[in-house]
């Protein structure tokens, strides 16, 4: 076990069980005044009505000899138990965490498939910047749950299907299959958007055309489903590209449009009037989940199918629930989607959850996440009132990050900067992005986000590529330190590697709150802890070849968890900067 947290907590639930006469958790936290306090005595004390400090002196009479893990114990306060752990014991773990894989971090103990619903852009529209927070957070999530040994199933649900789509194959007709392949090929998905909705709007005729387009599209018509594979096609090559920039793990592999479900529409409707919970409302057939009610306080319905029979999006994500329940096996559904969409998210859920498709051992949980915000506080838009296409976006970061790569290291070659470049200008995007607790806007800052200080991707990278160069000066391949187990002859040397082996609870606090922003703050804090430990102690004039080989072994260890956690955040650590 890596953590020491962990290991002296396994240690002392024994104890505090004995004590309780029942299993107890010693709840041991990391502390200011000690490297752990087990605070577990107080609420123990309150249920077996004596004092704290009391109950606190039984634990550690109960657990015996601690002196292999922990240099002292003390009982202070109301009963909290300080502990330090051994110089010995920190070393060891930290050795014994960087021989690992997974660099002390745990696999689950209960891995099984999980579908992470992510990014979900629409056919023939372009990617905008409000697509970046489900792309960049779901991308995070699915590297985290994968890193501990779950079995993750992407799906990135675009939408592919529905009413829009007469117009859309109506204008690629008018405009020939080739010439529109074209045109969509260049990336300017919304010119030919906004083309098709202007006609609809201005023309009777084609809005007639349109509408029967449609109806053929729902009936299968080869020749429409052949030119809607067209525009899918064409969207799907763009979308491509912007994910190649970004960076993320999404390919074709992964789309699941609403189309893909369209037959599992009517199952749909036929099992939950089997099940007795469909309603007529207004001509329409619903499902009322029981606890929602609008603002008069009646009862809220879940349209399933309208009045002209038509579908609705409830329905599309119920035959999402019953798919990745039944056909993938899914125990965990994670839906990466805005907050607005949070009352419907509750709604499916619940519905889905009275039908029997989501048994109660099963979790749906929602994934959301605030805007992306201008430096007016309002939504981020273009000097031209447009919102932000996500590409364009993109391009700046890189070009942004090469003008800053130049200016701090000139005689880096071309080829070198542009990869560099291109690291730091995406990375930077997606740590602003992550480094923010997701339920929050957050503002959108070029120069902060860009800058080789404070909590960005660029200052931890450059931390990673710092500790490149001392190899590199110092002529040793990062692997022959490896088998080093450190001496802690410094409390700056002692620190760091009790925050190397944070690493393994930081990742399980990422995934078990759903929240990339723990990551961010834990590598921020390794990143500020070798700064410190740099400074204040020599490693490559140390005073002895042990010491400069152990200081090496905490170099490298940093070097590697920095990389590991930013890989989980799905950015790359340069080397050379």
């Amino acid at each position: 076990m890596a953590d020491p947290l962990i290991s002296v907590a396994e240690r002392l639930a024994p104890a505090f069980s004995h004590v309780a006469g029942r299993p107890c958790d010693p709840v041991v936290r990391p502390s200011e005044r000690a490297d752990a306090q087990a605070n577990g005595a107080l609420a123990l004390a309150k249920e077996l009505g004596v004092q704290p400090r009391d109950v606190a002196q039984k634990v550690l009479d109960a657990a015996g000899d601690l002196s292999d893990i922990l240099a002292s114990t003390e009982i202070a306060g109301p009963g909290f138990i300080n502990l330090v752990f051994t110089d010995s014991f920190i070393a060891q773990q930290t050795a014994d965490a960087m021989s690992s894989a997974q660099l002390g971090v745990r696999t689950s103990t209960d891995a099984h498939k999980i579908v992470v619903d992510y990014s979900a852009p629409n056919v023939a529209k372009e990617m905008h910047v409000g697509h970046l927070r489900s792309t960049v957070i779901g991308d995070a999530l699915v590297r985290a749950l994968s890193f501990v040994g779950h079995t993750v199933v992407r799906e990135n649900h675009i939408g592919d299907w529905g009413t829009p789509f007469g117009m859309l194959i109506e204008h690629l007709i008018d405009l020939g299959e080739e010439n529109a392949a074209h045109e969509l090929g260049v990336g300017d998905l919304d010119g030919f958007y906004k083309q098709a909705r202007g006609k609809f709007e201005g023309s009777d005729e084609f809005k007639t055309r349109a509408r029967n387009r449609v109806v053929m599209l729902q009936g299968g018509d080869e020749e429409t489903l052949a030119l809607w594979r067209t525009l899918v096609k064409e969207s799907t090559r763009y979308f491509n590209k912007v994910y190649s920039q970004l960076d993320v793990l999404l390919t074709d592999d992964d789309l699941m449009g609403e189309s893909a479900y369209n037959d599992l529409l009517l199952p749909v409707v036929e099992r939950l009037h089997t099940a007795g919970l469909l309603q007529e409302s207004d001509g329409a057939e619903v499902v009322f989940p029981e606890g929602f009610t609008n603002r008069d306080n009646e009862p809220l319905p879940l349209i399933i199918r309208k009045g002209d029979g038509g579908y609705n999006y409830a329905t599309s994500d119920l035959a999402c629930v019953i798919d990745r329940v039944e056909r993938i096996g899914a125990r965990t559904l994670l839906y990466v989607v805005g907050s607005p969409q949070a009352q419907h998210l509750q709604m499916v859920e619940a519905v889905a959850r009275m039908a029997g498709w989501l048994p109660e051992n099963y979790v749906m949980n929602h994934v959301a996440f605030g805007s992306v915000l201008g430096s007016d506080r309002k939504m981020l838009k273009s000097r031209a009132g447009d919102t932000v296409k996500l590409a364009s976006l993109l391009d700046e970061a890189v070009e942004r990050a090469t003008l800053a790569i130049a200016e701090k290291n000139p005689s880096m070659s071309h080829e070198d900067r542009a990869q560099v470049a291109h690291m730091i200008g995406i990375g930077a995007v997606k740590y602003s992005d992550l480094s923010t607790d997701r339920i929050k806007d957050y503002i959108f800052d070029w120069d902060r986000m860009l800058s080789f200080e404070g909590n960005t991707a660029p200052y931890l990278q450059y931390a990673h590529a710092r500790i490149c160069s001392i190899f590199r000066r110092a002529e040793i391949h990062r692997e022959t330190v490896r088998s080093v187990v450190p001496t802690l002859a410094d409390l700056k040397e002692r620190a760091l590697a009790l925050r190397i082996l944070r690493f393994d609870s930081a990742t399980w606090e990422m995934i078990d709150t759903l929240s990339p922003h723990k990551m961010c703050t834990y590598l921020f804090d390794l990143a500020s802890d070798f700064t410190s430990f740099y400074e204040h102690c020599s490693v490559l004039k140390a005073e002895s070849e042990e010491l400069k080989m152990s200081r090496l072994a905490l170099c490298d260890a940093t070097a590697r968890v920095m990389e590991q956690g930013l890989a989980l955040l799905g950015i790359r650590a340069p080397e050379q900067m």
